[in-house]
């Protein structure tokens, strides 16, 4: 099920970029916490900025993936392990995004945080892993 080259890039541009600057707003929003610099919080909020806006378009990458590449997949029975994780992970992510950014409680923000921490880096590794089984399977 391989995508359109012109897609297929814009989905790794995409998951770069949100691996990228949500990486580093962890760095900064760690620095902003030790050396207590205005530069950091500035830093982190700005990255934090670009992270929601990529995260906006990579949605509509991935509704546009559903019928495309999911739905085809799983009718031939092609990649459905890591395609079903791959589809869990991002679910959770706009889950928990939805959540860091409208719920304001301070007893599920911590939570949703580091959910969404996770997923996130996980996801990072899962991509690669579910592109070479896929490329392995079509040979």
């Amino acid at each position: 099920m391989r995508l359109k080259r012109s897609f297929r890039y814009a989905m790794y541009a995409a998951f770069a970029a949100l691996l990228l600057t949500g990486a580093g707003w962890l760095v900064a929003d760690w620095q902003k916490n030790i050396a207590g610099d205005e530069i950091w919080q500035q830093v982190a909020a700005n990255l934090l900025m670009v992270h929601g806006g990529v995260a906006m378009l990579t949605l509509l990458l991935l509704g546009a993936l559903v019928p495309v590449h999911l739905l085809r997949a799983w009718r031939t029975r092609k990649n459905r392990i890591s395609g079903s994780i791959m589809a869990a992970f991002n679910a959770a992510l706009i889950v928990t995004a939805f959540g860091l950014y409208y719920l304001g409680s301070e007893v599920v923000r911590p939570w949703m945080s580091w959910i969404h921490l996770s997923a996130g880096l996980t996801l990072s590794m899962m991509f690669p892993l579910h592109v070479w089984l896929g490329r392995r399977e079509s040979r």
